[in-house]
């Protein structure tokens, strides 16, 4: 039955808000944890040993752990993304045609091109300074959209026609002709720094819509993002709960560059998490290896809910709906990474937060997407199971989730950590 008590919905809403870009999420993350009482390390330097929570950065990247009084024996790992399907600025931006400044974009991820026309939309990221320090920005007020054609110039506008992702999707930013240079300029003023010391930039065009509960009794929830900042906040909020967990230390890993595939320096196929683990037991491979036979890793990432106009499109025994709990997502092909052992992880965690919960499968004839799951549980040796939030208009500029769904996963996270 639904909950009704949205308070960790409603800090979902404000971590979203606060959080338009990974780089965004790892600050927010990084502010939450410290107010907690954990401490950031830095990646050069030598680490502490003994108890206490603390938490590295790279690259738009988060690994945060919370080790107790006894000797590590393994660990507890919920893994998550900070990244989502947007636009991409280009390094040289300005363009323009027909009269009008232009910003040159190119697609990051799958995105469903038709749920970014006629949006107000902003652009946040990072600059990168001369002498290596980073800037974060967020001009946080419409600036850019991507125009629509309108019906009388397009009769096929409802016939499913396809948008030319280098020519069709260039926002626009104003009038007149473009200025090599205009746009970064902007920015860095926006930033607060002079734009003759940007040496480079990560910016991303930025959904304006707030969150917001939708439906009669508010039991839906909207947002951009909820693929994957629900995991990645639900994770930090586990976390931080999460104590007296003795020698299996919990961990959440929260990735940049899923959406794209996960192959950079920083990436769940890259060795940052392997590298935060040896350190957090030490030297010596026996020691390693025997805590990682002991350790289990939940890997969290938002699943399709059965969607009522397209009921067929889903496995017909599989269906899940929001408001009814998290998902374990099952494929016999590793898609996911979820056998027997993993499916009795995923209900030991569920049993003891006490919340319900659903399975998915993907339909025989539509593969689906995959997760960090697979990766990681690769890339580490761990066992590993692939859950998720029910949700709809997946990778959209605006997706849809139970209410209460969000709460129940921080739920799942902290029985993973506890039970």
């Amino acid at each position: 039955m639904p909950r009704f008590d949205r308070s960790h919905t409603d800090d979902l809403a404000a971590f979203i808000e606060a959080s338009p870009t990974p780089y965004h999420a790892c600050a927010e993350a990084g502010r939450r944890l410290e107010a907690a009482g954990f401490r950031r390390l830095a990646e050069a330097d030598e680490w502490p040993t003994g108890p206490g929570g603390c938490y590295a950065v790279r690259d738009g990247s988060l690994i945060a752990w919370r080790v107790g009084d006894e000797d590590v024996e393994g660990f507890r790992i919920f893994g998550a993304h900070t990244d989502t399907p947007t636009f991409k600025v280009k390094p040289r931006p300005d363009t323009g045609s027909a009269g009008w400044k232009q910003i040159a974009v190119e697609v990051y991820g799958g995105v469903p091109h038709q749920t970014w026309l006629d949006r107000d939309l902003s652009v946040a990221g990072r600059l990168v300074m001369r002498d290596g320090s980073e800037v974060l920005v967020h001009v946080d007020r419409p600036l850019l959209r991507v125009p629509r054609l309108a019906i009388h110039l397009d009769r096929g506008a409802n016939e499913g026609q396809k948008l030319n992702a280098q020519s069709q999707l260039t926002p626009i930013w104003g009038l007149g002709e473009p200025r090599e240079g205009e746009f970064l300029e902007f920015i860095a003023a926006e930033a607060g720094v002079d734009a003759a010391d940007v040496f480079g930039h990560d910016l991303f065009t930025v959904a304006l819509d707030r969150p917001a509960y939708l439906g009669k009794d508010g039991e839906l929830f909207a947002a951009w993002r909820l693929d994957n900042l629900t995991s990645t906040h639900a994770g930090l909020a586990a976390l931080i709960a999460a104590e007296g967990t003795g020698a299996r230390v919990p961990v959440l890993a929260s990735f940049n560059y899923e959406e794209v595939g996960s192959m950079t320096y920083s990436a769940a196929q890259g060795p940052f998490l392997e590298s935060v683990l040896h350190r957090l037991v030490g030297d010596d491979f026996e020691t390693y290896a025997r805590a990682i036979a002991r350790s289990a890793m939940m890997s969290s990432d938002t699943g399709n809910a059965v969607h009522p106009n397209f009921a067929e499109k889903h496995e017909p025994g599989h269906r899940p709906v929001p408001g009814r709990g998290p998902m374990i997502k099952v494929s016999a092909n590793q898609r996911y990474a979820s056998g027997a052992e993993e499916q009795a992880l995923f209900r030991r965690s569920a049993d003891a937060a006490g919340i319900p919960w659903q399975t998915y499968v993907n339909r025989n004839d539509i593969p689906g997407g995959t997760t960090i799951g697979p990766i990681s549980g690769t890339q580490l040796g761990v066992l590993t199971v692939d859950v998720g939030l029910p949700i709809l208009s997946m990778h959209s500029a605006r997706e849809l989730c139970g209410a209460d769904d969000p709460a129940y996963l921080a739920d799942l996270a902290l029985g993973l950590f506890t039970h």
